[in-house]
């Protein structure tokens, strides 16, 4: 691969996305194939996206491949674990060895939420990247990736950005990670889904339309859904105090709808605090286009 192109695969539950990047960070081939469960389905579906993406471009693809993959991921031993939605838990699981071996090419493992904060920090900042970064992936659970002074915070065990997991309400629903009424139980995909069951349309995007509509019950949902949400990034600000807010994953499909939900949250907690609302946390706020595959970008960034 010539020093211009950077390769990305995004692994995710249900698929696997890459894409070619030039060295602009133009998107200049990109495939999707279904995942497979299990390590061997992993890497062949990430073997079937890669090779697709060699016949697209025409030449050969022999830098870094970089990878983003959801659950907990050592990047120094480029192993995963406790991907359960892939059929991965347990032991750690060297992925990062048993793509380069299947492929050929040297890799570089990384948190999928990481990989989206890098794609998001390009997004930001036209002509290069942002130094200083929030991004909240709102998707079935809630977590925040952080680019500080210009480099990624994983932090020293792995767990920064875990705001989901950051308790606010006593009296809640006990969270998967075993402590009560967290925000993830608040303000994520699974909790839309909770409060606004949707059949076959996704529950945002129900909710949000019911609450435009005027039905004062999704409105209410939609109002704690957002407030929640805006809780999370109230967070994140004050003890990082990024230059950009990054609204990404599954939700963050709705779009300016979500943007702007999310932003007269933030309005109405800062109305009575004249230090909250100097810190101007709603005029921050963006949402990542739907058509940006910001964490399959991300991870081709990985391999410069």
């Amino acid at each position: 691969m010539t020093a211009a192109l950077s390769v990305g695969l995004d692994i995710g539950a249900t698929k696997t996305l890459g894409l070619v990047l030039d060295v602009d960070g133009a998107i200049l081939a990109e495939v999707r194939e279904p995942t497979k469960p299990g390590a061997d389905g992993i890497v062949a579906s990430a073997a079937r996206v890669y090779d697709a993406l060699r016949v697209a471009i025409g030449q050969p693809l022999d830098g870094v491949l970089g990878v983003g993959i959801p659950g907990l991921v050592d990047v120094e031993r480029g192993a995963v674990k406790h991907a359960v939605n892939l059929g991965v838990d347990g032991d750690w699981l060297p992925l990062r060895d048993l793509l380069a071996a299947r492929l050929g090419v040297p890799v570089a493992l990384e948190n999928d939420v990481n990989a989206a904060t890098l794609g998001a920090a390009a997004l930001s900042h036209e002509g290069g990247h942002a130094s200083d970064l929030v991004y909240l992936s709102i998707g079935t659970g809630l977590a925040a990736g952080l680019v500080l002074d210009g480099r990624l915070r994983r932090g020293a065990h792995g767990a920064a950005g875990e705001i989901g997991h950051v308790p606010v309400d006593p009296q809640g629903v006990v969270c998967q990670c075993g402590q009560r009424g967290c925000l993830e139980t608040i303000a994520s995909g699974s909790a839309l889904a909770a409060a606004w069951p949707a059949g076959d349309v996704p529950p945002a995007q129900a909710l949000f339309a019911a609450a435009r509509s005027g039905d004062p019950t999704a409105i209410a949902a939609r109002d704690r859904f957002s407030a929640g949400v805006a809780s999370a990034i109230r967070v994140l600000s004050l003890a990082v105090d990024p230059e950009s807010i990054v609204l990404g994953g599954g939700v963050a499909q709705l779009g300016e709808p979500l943007r702007l939900a999310v932003a007269q949250a933030l309005l109405e907690q800062a109305a009575s605090s004249p230090f909250l609302a100097s810190l101007d946390l709603a005029g921050r706020l963006r949402v990542v286009p739907s058509d940006y595959p910001v964490a399959a970008v991300g991870a081709a960034f990985l391999g410069r």
